[in-house]
């Protein structure tokens, strides 16, 4: 009989302790400031019926759903991203939810996409939206909470380019046929922070327009000015806390998702050049043609892949975050008790503690104690028996003391 190998699955990922604990720094960061703007946590099933996931993101999309049959003959499918998931909560809880609905949601997501760098078949969403107000104060409240999120990180460079699918129609509607709608021209446009405009004009030119017309578009995208809408949306951002500094309009941004009805937005870190980390803007029709209620909506989608790398790339995740403290050692029998004794003193007191799960020499312990980067290691031996008292040793620089039981807690914050 064939034994699978021991690895995961072609797409998939361990997130090792270390790895992990960067991840959930973010993003308990991204929560923080999400519930202190108001925004409420949502969670939906991992699976959902097959008939609500498919036919909403396209056919070629359709094909990225897994889907199978359950033992009860059902066909569910893998939740595929969070917006049609909470389209169906929006119409299932529609009469409990609030009329202005704020919800966040930190979930993975599954696509049965082709592996390649960067890109998995299970990776992590974090999105944040406001339901039922078509008000530009909506639309200013997702770019301050987004804007402060990135500065609860770390990340304080961030820069916010906004703009309007409205502004991007009229512009540009002039220039599309039947053959190169004007969505297709978007979509095009939408590459220019990527490819030089006489490159996005030849994509254009490839796409069915004239050359004239090519560049025709996108000079006047270049040119055109930020709509009064758009203006009073940063305005308002600004009133929000978003800094002056960090938010500018500008009129190339087409964010190619069709949905988009009004005001579009990115999120890049200038020192990180792998692209943006997250963007969002207005969709006011997208529930009502996913779940069939009338239903304006703002929002974010959080690149939080590239959140976590830039945050590492640029050092701002604390390298001890939620790592144990202090190892105690456990070397002799007889004053197990007390070893035991000091580990509970240590965590009713909050620190982080774990206790050495052998008796062993004491040179096996502290090498587990530097392998884990543990600053600190309480020894309990004879003499300190004695006195009633503990040794406390800095693993970083050798020195050691001997406290009471009393002190250690204190030694032991004081340091950290």
């Amino acid at each position: 009989m064939s034994k699978d190998p021991v690895q995961t699955l072609k797409g998939f990922r361990d997130l090792l302790p270390a790895e992990k604990r960067k991840r959930d720094y973010v993003a308990n960061k991204l929560r923080q400031v999400f519930e202190v703007y108001g925004f409420e946590p949502l969670e939906t099933p991992t699976l959902e019926y097959a008939s609500l996931l498919l036919g909403k993101y396209g056919e070629e999309a359709d094909k990225l759903v897994y889907t199978f049959e359950d033992r009860g003959d059902r066909k569910i499918g893998l939740r595929y991203d969070q917006t049609v998931p909470t389209a169906r909560v929006l119409a299932q809880y529609q009469n409990e939810l609030p009329r202005y609905f704020r919800r966040y949601q930190i979930q993975n997501v599954f696509r049965a996409d082709k592996p390649q760098k960067g890109r998995f078949r299970e990776f992590t969403q974090c999105d944040m939206d406001i339901f039922g107000s078509s008000s530009p104060i909506a639309d200013a409240e997702i770019i301050a909470t987004y804007y402060r999120a990135y500065i609860a990180i770390g990340l304080t460079s961030i820069q916010i380019e906004v703009n309007d699918r409205q502004t991007l129609l009229s512009t540009l509607s002039p220039f599309a046929s039947p053959e190169v709608p004007v969505m297709s021209i978007i979509q095009s446009i939408d590459k220019l922070d990527k490819l030089s405009a006489a490159e996005v004009a030849q994509e254009l030119v490839n796409k069915g327009l004239s050359n004239e017309q090519a560049t025709a578009a996108v000079t006047a995208i270049e040119n055109s000015d930020g709509s009064d809408n758009v203006k009073q949306i940063v305005y308002m951002a600004i009133q929000l806390g978003v800094a002056p500094t960090a938010i500018k309009i500008n009129p190339k941004i087409a964010r190619g998702l069709d949905y988009y009805t009004g005001m579009i937005f990115e999120g890049r870190i200038p020192e990180y050049e792998a692209g943006s980390v997250g963007g969002g803007g207005r969709y006011d029709n997208l529930i009502n043609d996913l779940a069939g209620i009338p239903m304006p909506a703002v929002g974010v989608a959080i690149g939080f892949d590239r959140t976590v790398e830039a945050a590492e790339q640029l050092g701002v995740i604390p390298s001890d975050i939620n790592s144990t403290q202090v190892l105690v050692t456990v070397f002799d029998e007889q004053y197990l008790s007390k070893s035991l004794a000091a580990a509970t003193s240590l965590r009713e007191a909050g620190v982080r503690t774990e206790v050495y799960p052998a008796i062993d020499k004491l040179a096996k312990q502290f090498k587990l104690a530097d392998q884990k980067q543990i600053p600190y290691v309480v020894i309990i031996g004879e003499t300190e028996a004695k006195a009633n008292k503990v040794t406390l040793k800095n693993m970083q620089d050798g020195n050691q003391e001997t406290v009471t039981l009393t002190d250690l807690v204190d030694c032991v914050t004081r340091k950290s």
